[in-house]
This record gives C-alpha cells, sequence and structure tokens, in this order.
C-alpha cells in the first residue's frame, strides 16, 4: 500500500488526490499528532475508512497500484537509515565531583521558600500508579483542593497553597510533574495536553513507525527515551528539574524502581547525590517516562552512577541505625533504605543503573514518606539537619486509583489464560503492598499519639506538673487520609471506576467522571473535613 495512514486526524484531502512523498498534519483541537507517508509519489484514489478516537469517520484515499516492492523499498529505506544513524544514544546524566548540601532540588531547601504556607504544617500528597486513570483522579484532587478556601494567621488562602510535597508514581507522577512546572496554569491546560489525548496510541505509531526506529533500537536509548520525547513535545517543553527551583509550586518527587535490586530511586539532589550526578540537568519527560516504564511494554530507563566519587556523607539518621546492636524499633525499614543507599554508591561494580515504573516497588509513592519518620524519629540531629523541628502537624493525603475489573473467571470450569494469569499474579503482590503500606502509616499516627502521651505520663511520675510535661515533649501530629474509590458507597458507581482500565487513554466522559469522583470523595470524608477545619477552612464552601 502506497501510504501509510495513522487514524485520528481530520485530514482535508482534494477529490483528484494527493502527490507527495510525506504529509504531517497537526489537529490544533485536540493537539494530536500524525503522520503519513506515500511511497513513489503516486496518487491516491481510493477511500479508506480510519477511526478516530472519539468515534468521528474521517475518509482517505489509498494507491490502487500498491503492491509488494514498494513496501519492500521502504524496509530497504528504513534499514540504510538504521545503518547511517549508527547505534541510538541516550542522554547521558552529568556526574558532579562534591555534593553540596545547600543547593540543587532538595525539599528541606525548596519548602521553607515557599509563599503563603503555614510553616508548622507539612502537607503531603501522594499519587498512585494507574495510568491515565490515575492522573486524572489526581487531577482532580488538585482541583478540589483549589476550590478549598481556608484562613490562615486571618489570611484566606486555599488549600492547595498549603501542600508542600507530592510524590507521583507512573500515571501520577505526570500530574505531580506538570503541577510542579505549571502551577496554577495546570488547571487550564493539563486536560488538552495530557489527559484527553491519545497518549498510548501516539506512543504505539511512534514505535512502529519505521522512520524512529533510529532512535531507540541498536544502542542504549530505548523505546522509553522516544516516550519521553514525546512528553516533552506534549507537556514537558524540554523543562529540567533546575527550571523548578525557582517556581513556587510544591515539590515534586516522581520516583523509578532499580530493576537489578528492586530499590526506590526518587528523581530529587538527595538521591541523585547517591549516584554522585547533577539532577539540575535532567529533563522531567524522562523522570515522568521512568517513572512509567512498565516492564517489558517500554524499556528500562538507564543512567550512568558516579557514586562514591564525589565526598558523599551520609546523613545524620545513618548513625543511629547503622549498629544493629545498638538501633532502636521501629527502624528496621531506615536500615534497610540505608543498605539501598550502598548499593547506589557502588558505581565499581554499578557503573550504569537500570530504571523501571515506581510502581514495582511502591505503586502509591508512600515508602519514602514511611522510611522518613522512621528516620526522623531514629535521629533529632537528622531532625535539626532538615529544620524539620518547626513542624507541629503532618498530613499525609493518599490518593490511590487503584483498579479491579470484574471478571467471570469463578463462572467457567476452565481457568483463565495464560496472560490473565502473568497480569493477576503481578498485579496481586503490588495491590497488596500498597493496601499494608497505607494500613501501616494509620497505625504509625495512632503510634505516634501513644508514644507522646506514654512520655508525658513518664514525666509526670518524674515529678513534673501537668503543663511543664506536656510543654517538654514536642507535639507532632500525623494525619492520614485514604481516598480510593473503594470509598464509593453506590456499588455500581464504584465498581464502574474499579473496571476502568490502566492505560494512557481513556474517553473524555471518564476522564470528567473522574475529577468529580474525587471531588465528591473529599467533600464526603471526615478526615478531610477535620483537616480543612483544623487549617481554618469550611468544608463544602
Amino acid at each position: 500500500m502506497a501510504a501509510t495512514v495513522l487514524a485520528g486526524c481530520a485530514i482535508p484531502i482534494p477529490e483528484d488526490g494527493i502527490d507527495a512523498k510525506r504529509m504531517r498534519f497537526e489537529n490544533f483541537n485536540n493537539y494530536r499528532y500524525c503522520e503519513f507517508f506515500l511511497i513513489g509519489g503516486t496518487q491516491l484514489t481510493e477511500p479508506v475508512i480510519a477511526e478516530d478516537s472519539p468515534g468521528r469517520k474521517e475518509t482517505f484515499m489509498k494507491d490502487g497500484k500498491s503492491n509488494a516492492m514498494r513496501a519492500v523499498r521502504l524496509m530497504i529505506w528504513a534499514l540504510a537509515v538504521l545503518l547511517i544513524a549508527g547505534c541510538a544514544s541516550r542522554p547521558i546524566n552529568a556526574p558532579i565531583t562534591q555534593v553540596d548540601p545547600r543547593s540543587g532540588y532538595r525539599p528541606y531547601l525548596l519548602i521553607p521558600k515557599r509563599q503563603n504556607n503555614d510553616p508548622y504544617t507539612l502537607f503531603v500528597l501522594s499519587f498512585s500508579g494507574g495510568g491515565t486513570r490515575a492522573a486524572a483522579f489526581s487531577y482532580g484532587v488538585l482541583e478540589e483542593l483549589q476550590r478549598t478556601e481556608i484562613v490562615v494567621n486571618g489570611q484566606h488562602r486555599r488549600l492547595i497553597d498549603e501542600v508542600d510535597l507530592i510524590t507521583g508514581v507512573s500515571g501520577g507522577s505526570f500530574t505531580a510533574l506538570s503541577y510542579a512546572l505549571y502551577g496554577d496554569r495546570l488547571f487550564s491546560e493539563y486536560e488538552e495536553r495530557f489527559l484527553k489525548r491519545d497518549v498510548e496510541g501516539a506512543l504505539t505509531r511512534r514505535v512502529m513507525n519505521p522512520f524512529n526506529w533510529w532512535k531507540f533500537i541498536g544502542g542504549s536509548a530505548g523505546r522509553s527515551e522516544l516516550a519521553a520525547e514525546y512528553y516533552d513535545e506534549i507537556l514537558f517543553e524540554e523543562a529540567t528539574f533546575g527550571d523548578l527551583l525557582d517556581k513556587q509550586a510544591p515539590v515534586a518527587l516522581a520516583t523509578g524502581t532499580d530493576l537489578s535490586t528492586g530499590s526506590r530511586l526518587a528523581f530529587f539532589q538527595n538521591d541523585f547525590d547517591l549516584l554522585c550526578s547533577d539532577l539540575n540537568s535532567v529533563r522531567l519527560s524522562r523522570a515522568a517516562a521512568t517513572s512509567s516504564a512498565v516492564p517489558i511494554v517500554l524499556s528500562p530507563v538507564t543512567f550512568n552512577n558516579y557514586g562514591g566519587n564525589c565526598g558523599y556523607q551520609y546523613p545524620a539518621w545513618v548513625a543511629s541505625v547503622a549498629n544493629p546492636k545498638t538501633r532502636s524499633r521501629p527502624s528496621a525499614r531506615a536500615f534497610q533504605r540505608y543498605r539501598e543507599m550502598q548499593d547506589f554508591q557502588n558505581s565499581k561494580d554499578r557503573p550504569f543503573i537500570h530504571l523501571v515504573d515506581g510502581g514495582v516497588s511502591d505503586n502509591i509513592g508512600v515508602r519514602g514518606v514511611l522510611e522518613a519518620l522512621e528516620e526522623l524519629a531514629a535521629s533529632a540531629a537528622f531532625q535539626g539537619e532538615i529544620g524539620f523541628g518547626v513542624v507541629q502537624r503532618i498530613v499525609l493525603m493518599v490518593v490511590n486509583a487503584r483498579s479491579s475489573p470484574s471478571t467471570d473467571w469463578d463462572r467457567r470450569e476452565s481457568p483463565p489464560g495464560t496472560i490473565s494469569q502473568l497480569l493477576q499474579a503481578s498485579g496481586v503482590p503490588i495491590e497488596r503492598y500498597s493496601f499494608e503500606t497505607v494500613e501501616t502509616m494509620k497505625d504509625r499516627a495512632e503510634i505516634t499519639k501513644w508514644r507522646r502521651d506514654l512520655l508525658v505520663a513518664k514525666a509526670r511520675l518524674a515529678g513534673a506538673s501537668e503543663e511543664e510535661a506536656e510543654a517538654s515533649i514536642p507535639k507532632v501530629s500525623l494525619q492520614v487520609l485514604d481516598v480510593s474509590f473503594d470509598a464509593i458507597a453506590d456499588p455500581k458507581e464504584r465498581a464502574y471506576f474499579m473496571d476502568l482500565p490502566t492505560s494512557f487513554v481513556l474517553p473524555a466522559e471518564n476522564i470528567d467522571r473522574l475529577r468529580e469522583v474525587a471531588g465528591m470523595l473529599l467533600r464526603q470524608s471526615a478526615e478531610y473535613e477535620l483537616v480543612v477545619r483544623e487549617l481554618g477552612g469550611s468544608p463544602g464552601d
């Protein structure tokens, strides 16, 4: 066939056909890109019907004279391009010769600089994985936070301005990174730029297009680098983490999973210090591509490891947990993180780090928060090191877009097929792990209260007055909010959202309903109402 037509674009074609080698068309209404190629300069003379994602049908033309020879010519041409181009190369992350804890994309440096923000409250959002479903659901949460007004020190503010840190995994990382980059612009551009675009279809077409093969075949680059290139075109505009340093939006931490060890690596300078690498020059698109690099479907994203060559000093909490004979519980997670940090520092045996989807190690983006709480509890010196001493309230909102599609497996005698078994076998541990992580955080919130009560009681027994005992023990409250489809009361409504697929394309109706239900779940949440009231707001106003 003389023309390879990519559906999803309304391309006006004159009645007498088209005579061209290659044509590019952009549909500005939905920001989609498409290309088709004409081999041999022959006219298009027969109609072909292509299906557009919203359901429109467009009439294209094909060449009735096409034959196998033209296809062979195309393949030969593509192979020639590959040979000429040589090996596909990936971007190389820059090394650093000396760690500077006073510069770079670090939460403890950036959060205090935020304006219109209560320094006594640490407000953290965690956005789970789940493709476009997760991106839309987390976006709906941001919309509701933007609509919610609070009063802090007599000043009217939006609750979204109190958010200090957003962790994002896979689909959730796109919302987190985009808000860090765009700020309020997100609310006028995100839908068209990303949510309501057929990202999955566009990526598939690019991978299948022979003219792109030289970019990811035969070298250190892979399909995920091609995806990162696309994310820059439609969303991130080649912005780097260095471009976020002067932004007033929350700090956004996308995470990937070390394919060799299963360890998390977050895209902030603290973790890149382990690699002795500069995060400032890394593009946001590569962070998003890493965090959503589903194994097999997309390729791992590779970073050079220069660890052990930049004078890295372990944080103060390590001294408190490194010795198993003297460390106190709970600190096992902190100790495990210390061992992972040692692995990253070993660039001699590990000169390259291959990262895949962050959901493999933590699909809700909460493990880092859990470990940080252990590290802070283990070391007062570490609290001072990062300026944690002023914090009196920690709010963690877990935005979990997990799905649980219904099946008919148990209605049939024969078991499900191999693919279904593999997907279920990989998905169940992730979901169970996520559930346990959220419940562990809720348990820790209660334990934090009990521990302080015990310390106050101990001080009273030692002879202190009630006022003296209360003043001697710092009071830091931890509130954990779980925002998920499980809280939807109507079974049919809950099943609707649980059945939504994990992909990077959803109909516009699904997107809008995900945004709406996110706001509804917050407004109906007693925990959310308590947080809003404690911050001086009125839920539902």
